[in-house]
């Protein structure tokens, strides 16, 4: 199925640049703009946007690495009130 016709992306396309991705580095954090740079093409007008994502979160392999999980760390109070300026 055609995900992007302005760049002629299929959903095979997304799948297999995810696999080969996820094969790659067990640990990347894959993007929509990753995946546009694997198959060497750059989003043009952003219609496909909704299904391409729904695309790559149907793959298996677009899990956050177990490793990655939970990186974001919480600061007190005081820091979030001001975005971690001083």
């Amino acid at each position: 199925m055609i995900v992007c016709q302005c760049q002629g992306i299929s959903d095979k396309d997304i799948h297999a640049a995810i696999d080969w991705m996820r094969q790659a580095d067990p640990q990347t954090i894959i993007t929509p703009g990753k995946i546009y740079h694997a198959l060497g093409k750059a989003a043009d007008c952003g219609g496909c946007m909704p299904l391409f994502l729904q695309t790559m979160r149907a793959n298996d392999n677009l899990e956050v690495p177990m490793e990655l999980r939970g990186l974001r760390q919480r600061g007190s109070t005081q820091e979030r009130r001001n975005e971690g300026r001083r």
